[in-house]
């Protein structure tokens, strides 16, 4: 009996944590949302006003009508669904060859891998920049997107994830008659669904996100990114920052619905990969 109260007080705690944890992270966001409602010199007191005593939606049609953010919106639509597939595609391939052949070398592939998650991108920007020139990418969509079609994080989370699934199920794939790509598309794509949607969650935030690389090979208006138009639209004068703020609101849209339609999947865990 005291076991029991004990887990239980236990359990309360941590639930306790968690929800004081989930309201520091959600309170910016609160914040900003209820900013980009007022009017602009509500902005500047020193109290915050949570819930508008005059709301203000325009800021979103004034905002939106002062550059073009429909296409800065495509733009990084485009680059984060493509850069997202990439690594969904690339990094299972990796992760399942890391993880279920073996081969000379292998330890020393996966470990020249991971060593490049230690490199930032501020370290790899010039010849990274050197290298698109020289396929004459500058100002293309493929030379925002070439260098993050894959990322050693997705393929260790993928190789983790597949290499927790019995090799029987494999080899009894092999003895019926099944290639490789049908190995993996039947039989080992099923059963790592968590892994897949955290790695296509967090390829399309980091991406949604990206700045410094669209910024290094974008000069043209037109294909400027989100990221790119909001911290334009910033720096141009006389833009009051509630409208700054509505541009901003708009921007975490894609990700939260992105998370909402693979947060099952991500509920699943990892831990279920190869009992099913």
């Amino acid at each position: 009996m005291r076991r029991r109260r004990a887990t239980s007080w236990l359990r309360w705690v941590g639930l306790a944590m968690l929800a004081g944890l989930s309201f520091l992270f959600v309170l910016p966001i609160l914040w900003m949302t209820t900013t980009s409602f007022q009017a602009g010199e509500k902005m500047f007191q020193l109290t915050t006003e949570w819930i508008p005593s005059v709301w203000h939606p325009e800021n979103y049609s004034n905002a939106l009508g002062h550059a073009p953010f429909a296409q800065y919106f495509l733009n990084s639509g485009i680059v984060s669904l493509v850069v997202m597939a990439g690594n969904l595609v690339f990094g299972t391939l990796a992760g399942y060859g890391l993880a279920k052949f073996r081969f000379r070398g292998d330890r020393f592939v996966l470990v020249l891998i991971l060593s490049t998650l230690m490199l930032p991108l501020e370290v790899t920007l010039v010849p990274t920049f050197l290298v698109v020139h020289a396929f004459d990418w500058l100002n293309t969509y493929q030379g925002i997107v070439g260098p993050l079609l894959i990322d050693a994080f997705g393929v260790f989370l993928m190789r983790q994830s597949i290499i927790s699934i019995p090799a029987d199920y494999i080899e009894a794939a092999r003895i019926d008659g099944a290639g490789e790509l049908r190995i993996l598309w039947r039989v080992i794509l099923p059963q790592c669904k968590p892994a897949l949607a955290i790695l296509a969650i967090f390829s399309f935030r980091d991406s949604w996100d990206q700045y410094l690389w669209p910024l290094t090979v974008v000069s043209v208006d037109s294909l400027r990114t989100y990221p790119l138009g909001l911290v334009q639209f910033g720096e141009d004068y006389g833009n009051p920052p509630t409208e700054q703020m509505a541009i901003a609101v708009l921007a975490t849209i894609p990700v939260f619905l992105l998370f909402a339609l693979l947060q099952r999947s991500v509920r699943q865990g990892f831990g279920l990969s190869g009992l099913k």
